[in-house]
C-alpha cells in the first residue's frame, strides 16, 4: 500500500509551501479512502512518494485516471493567502492504495 502526491514543479513553490500542499494533498486523500485501505496502510508505515507534474493540466489528467480506476484521491486548490493566487491547483494524491494500482497512474512520473 501506497499513497503517491503529485505536486505542481512550474509554480516555484517555496519549500514550506509545497510541503503544505504536500500534506493538504495527503490528509485529503486518506479521508478519500475506505477504512479498510486507511488501516491497512498505517500499518504498513503509511508510505508515501512525492512527484512531480508539469502542470495544472496533468494532474487534471491523473485525477481523472485515478476516478476511472476507482482510486481514492484529492485535488488541492491553495487559499491564496501566500505565495499563489486563490484557487491555483497545486497537487493531487492517489491513494491510499495497493502500490500497482497507483503505479498505474503515477508510475511514469519523476521524483520532485
Amino acid at each position: 500500500m501506497k499513497q503517491a502526491i503529485v505536486a505542481r514543479a512550474d509554480l516555484g513553490m517555496g519549500e514550506g509551501k509545497l510541503a503544505a500542499q504536500v500534506a493538504h494533498a495527503a490528509l485529503q486523500a486518506a479521508e478519500d479512502a475506505d477504512a479498510g485501505a486507511r488501516r491497512e496502510w498505517k500499518g504498513e508505515g503509511q508510505k508515501k512518494v512525492v512527484l512531480q507534474a508539469d502542470g495544472e493540466s496533468q494532474l487534471f489528467e491523473l485525477a481523472d485516471a485515478a476516478e476511472r480506476a476507482g482510486l481514492p484521491h484529492a485535488v488541492v486548490r491553495d487559499a491564496g493567502h501566500t505565495q499563489l493566487e486563490p484557487g491555483t491547483v497545486t497537487a493531487l494524491a492517489v491513494g491510499p492504495a495497493r502500490d500497482e494500482d497507483v503505479d498505474r497512474v503515477t508510475g511514469e512520473l519523476p521524483l520532485y
